[in-house]
């Protein structure tokens, strides 16, 4: 990116006031994401073009406050009071725009350059609320643009108001609250002390009794300023809200009803995905017959064309055929969930239980994120601040089951264990996968308070969550983020490494010793280890191997069978589930493996992350070790027991 602009914009707010979506709608999602200098809290940056000018525009933490002590709110604080940002854009919820305001009045005490942005302007007249921007506006003594960003609506209003600031062609007169510190070496509002040490060095030494005047004067100003403002419908506008959370919230229902979600969006995904997984199996069958009759003509010789084509084109298209038509599916649908706002209601379902566990309640929420990558779970952590319970957090992160794990359960639960259930087979492979990320979020709690009790002792903190309101969600933009951000970087990530991974499987399997392959001799080697988890040596590999991505695992196991049996195509989730079965494949080994893709080792990108977020070679290594450990000891205990208990189950 480049840094030639002319003016720098700062972008603050609270949380869920679509400031993300402002960012976006500015920017255009040009941007990129960094760590602050000696910090870990993320911000984004991107740049924009407005009447010939180019502006940078800064994304800082969410935060209501910039008096109190937190990381997040610091950070936000320096920005803002430093000389960096020629303008400072608040973005606020049109919904409940009184309690936005206390930071809009924090900002206007550090700097005059403010363009205040109402958003949701849609979501508020839909709920029968208005907001008398011009009166806002001369109240506030600066710009006051509405909006509503995820439409577009009023953005050029909006950038055309931080123009006029940043080029000081519109004068501002901000609202500047009645106290002063005792002592002038303090500074005055209209001279702040620049940067956040001397910010926080006049907080400190302001005395406690006027601290208290200032949050006063802070609410009573913004109750002031909305009740002229805010006109409210006469009917409370949040009550259809109220009575969902009422439900979907409730001691009795709100954890059944959230199985029950995610037991519907496992169960579509494992009936849609076998049609569609059976046309791409075909159609890169037909299309490998095309490029092997070219190779043929061009001349090449027999070992590259085995080399290119068994290794590497089957390898990857494998990887296509197989995880592709899951993907498409699971990912809209728990985008959906997101947009929704119910996934907020997961982890306040959730937060009791991990403050019983001794960790934070907040890793419900990096728990929610590593739903979608384990690598971002990690990052999420950075939401809490307590030490202590931040290590927990990175350490159990990866029990929950990522994009690159959720393909793998829903696949062997589709091939193998659908198969066995007749009639309610698809509920049969629901059932199973949704009993292992139940069990993965129950491993997540059992190690959380183990660690919490052993080598990270301590008591849990309290934090205050906020529900976002429930929002209509926009299925065109749903589709298109879950398959771009989700589907397509997964897949994308997923074939990269499935090249190298090919040939290193080909090489295994043509390269021989003692008159066998490295390939079968590295599974024999591995073997005793599988078998005594219920498993066997080439699953072992295939996650091994797996190592750089989570998603390759399923396509390297099917390829190293292949290489081992007279199957030469695979163009059905029936001709899957032979091969599986001519390679010694049980109901066990189904189950063990997806008890396995759940508790191993993470993925080589989502252990770079944790050494960078913990800074430490030795909990890097315990993020690694503890899944590794937990899942050798669950596989084997449920193979040992159910061999000693086969007849009783029913399993051979």
């Amino acid at each position: 990116m480049s840094y030639a602009a002319q003016f720098t914009v700062a972008l603050a707010g609270n949380p869920n006031t679509g400031k993300s979506t402002v960012f976006n709608s500015l920017t255009g999602l040009r941007q990129h994401t960094g760590n602050w200098p000696g910090k870990t809290v993320t911000f984004a940056e991107g740049t924009y073009t407005w009447r010939g000018a180019t502006y940078r525009l800064v994304d800082l933490p969410g935060t209501y406050s910039l008096h109190t002590t937190s990381l997040d709110e610091g950070i936000a604080r320096a920005f803002i009071s430093s000389a960096e940002p020629q303008v400072t854009v608040i973005v606020t919820d049109a919904t409940c725009l009184e309690r936005n305001l206390i930071l809009v009045l924090q900002v206007l005490e550090l700097t005059d350059k403010v363009v205040v942005c109402v958003n949701l302007v849609d979501e508020a007249r839909r709920k029968g609320i208005t907001v008398d921007i011009e009166n806002l506006a001369a109240l506030l003594g600066v710009p006051v643009v509405a909006t509503n960003a995820r439409d577009g609506d009023g953005v050029p209003s909006l950038q055309e108001a931080i123009r006029q600031v940043a080029t000081q062609e519109l004068a501002t007169r901000p609202l500047r609250l009645a106290h002063r510190p005792p002592r002038e070496e303090l500074g005055t509002v209209d001279n702040p002390p620049r940067g956040e040490a001397s910010s926080k060095s006049r907080e400190a030494l302001l005395p406690q009794d006027e601290s208290d005047l200032v949050a006063e004067r802070l609410v009573t100003t913004a109750q002031d300023i909305a009740s002229r403002v805010v006109t409210l419908p006469s009917v409370r506008h949040d009550r259809l809200d109220r009575k969902i959370d009422k439900i979907l919230l409730s001691r009795h229902f709100g954890l059944p009803i959230m199985l029950l979600l995610l037991g519907g969006i496992f169960w579509l995904t494992i009936v849609g995905a076998n049609y569609p997984g059976e046309l791409l199996a075909h159609f890169f069958a037909a299309l490998e017959v095309e490029i092997t009759a070219l190779a043929m003509a061009v001349g090449l010789p027999l070992w590259l064309q085995d080399l290119l084509i068994t290794g590497v084109y089957r390898t990857m298209t494998t990887v296509v055929a197989v995880m592709l038509p899951p993907m498409a599916i699971f990912f809209p649908l728990f985008t959906l969930l997101e947009d929704l706002g119910y996934l907020t209601r997961v982890a306040f379902n959730l937060d009791n239980f991990f403050k019983r566990c001794g960790a934070h309640g907040k890793q419900a929420l990096s728990m929610c994120m590593g739903f979608g990558c384990n690598a971002a779970g990690v990052i999420a952590c950075r939401i809490i601040d307590s030490p202590r319970e931040k290590l927990i957090a990175i350490l159990t992160n990866n029990f929950v089951p990522c994009n690159g794990r959720f393909p793998i359960l829903i696949v062997v639960a589709t091939i193998f264990l659908a198969g066995l259930g007749g009639t309610f087979g698809s509920l049969l492979a629901t059932l199973a996968v949704l009993m292992t990320v139940v069990l993965g979020v129950l491993l997540t709690m059992l190690i959380a308070k183990l660690l919490s009790l052993t080598v990270l002792k301590g008591l849990p903190s309290s934090f205050t969550l906020e529900l976002p309101p429930y929002r209509r969600p926009q299925l065109g933009r749903v589709l298109v983020r879950s398959f771009i951000d989700r589907t397509l970087f997964v897949l994308s990530r997923a074939v990269i490494v499935a090249a190298p991974a090919g040939i290193v499987l080909w090489m295994m399997g043509n390269f021989t010793v003692g008159g066998s392959s490295l390939l079968s001799i590295s599974a024999g080697f591995l073997d005793p280890l599988g078998r005594m988890m219920g498993l066997d040596g080439f699953i072992l590999l295939a996650f091994i191997l797996g190592l750089p991505a989570n998603e390759i695992v399923i396509p390297i196991l099917i390829m190293g069978y292949m290489r081992t049996t007279s199957m030469l195509e695979l163009d059905s989730l029936e001709a899957l589930r032979q091969l599986f079965l001519i390679n010694g494949w049980t109901t066990l080994t189904a189950v063990c493996t997806m008890l396995f893709a759940l508790c191993h080792w993470p993925c080589g990108t989502t252990l770079l992350t944790a050494k960078k977020e913990t800074q430490s070679l030795k909990w890097t290594a315990l993020t690694f070790i503890i899944p590794t450990v937990t899942g050798i000891v669950v596989c084997t205990a449920v193979a040992q027991g159910a061999r000693l208990l086969g007849p009783l189950l029913g399993w051979h």
